[in-house]
Parts: C-alpha cells; sequence; structure tokens
C-alpha cells in the first residue's frame, strides 16, 4: 500500500502562485508514476500533470493544455514528495487537487490511478 499526504492549498488571488506537496510513505516503490488531479465542483476529476520514468531513462512529465507554461511538477525521490508549482492562478484552476500515484508510466485514465490523497482545496479569487 502507498499511503499519500496533500499539502499546500489554500486561498490566493488571480496571478498568485500556490506550491502544492504530496509525500508518499509505505510501498513507495509502487508509486512510480505521481500524478495531480483536480475537481471542481459539477466537474469531472480532470489529470493536471503526471511525472514518471521514462523508458529512455530520465524522467518524463506530463500537462493538461491550460496549465501548460503555468505549472510544473517535480519530485525529490529522496523526501519521496511531489510537488506542483502554480503561477499566474486563475480562477477556473479553483478545484480540489488530488495527488495520485501508480506503478509504471503516466497514463490519463483516473481509473488506472491505484493510490489517491484526500485532496487540497485550491480557490483562486480575488
Amino acid at each position: 500500500q502507498v499511503q499519500l499526504v496533500e499539502s499546500g492549498g489554500g486561498l490566493v488571488q488571480p496571478g498568485g502562485s500556490l506550491r502544492l506537496s504530496c509525500v508518499a510513505s509505505g510501498s513507495t516503490r509502487k508509486a512510480s508514476a505521481m500524478a495531480w488531479f483536480r475537481q471542481a465542483p459539477g466537474k469531472e476529476r480532470e489529470r493536471v500533470s503526471c511525472i514518471s520514468g521514462a523508458i529512455s531513462g530520465g524522467e518524463t512529465t506530463f500537462y493538461l493544455d491550460s496549465v501548460k507554461g503555468r505549472f510544473t511538477i517535480f519530485r525529490d525521490n529522496a523526501k519521496n514528495t511531489v510537488y506542483l508549482q502554480m503561477n499566474s492562478l486563475k480562477p477556473e484552476d479553483t478545484a480540489v487537487y488530488y495527488c495520485a500515484a501508480k506503478s509504471g508510466f503516466c497514463t490519463r485514465s483516473r481509473s488506472a490511478y491505484d493510490y489517491w490523497g484526500q485532496g487540497t482545496q485550491v480557490t483562486v479569487s480575488s
């Protein structure tokens, strides 16, 4: 089993920044791919970003089109922590953000992720 605990959410004005953190514990070898999803009221949960190893070595990252250039995902393997740096935040980024993990590589489908955190609220409002 893998346990995921998120932190870093809050209220921020449009144009501001937040950094979300997700600490993994337990069988972390099963968390080779780690992702951030978000769910706004009345909307489906969508994958915002994901990071995993790459077949050629190194790491690969994926981003939702609407956050490209504004959000950055990165991780510290020594701390079993993945981060989501969110800059130039917009009101439409308001949602509950969830950390998720799976073995293998990143996939877009939320059903492929075996482990989930409890979520952290991000509100972008003036």
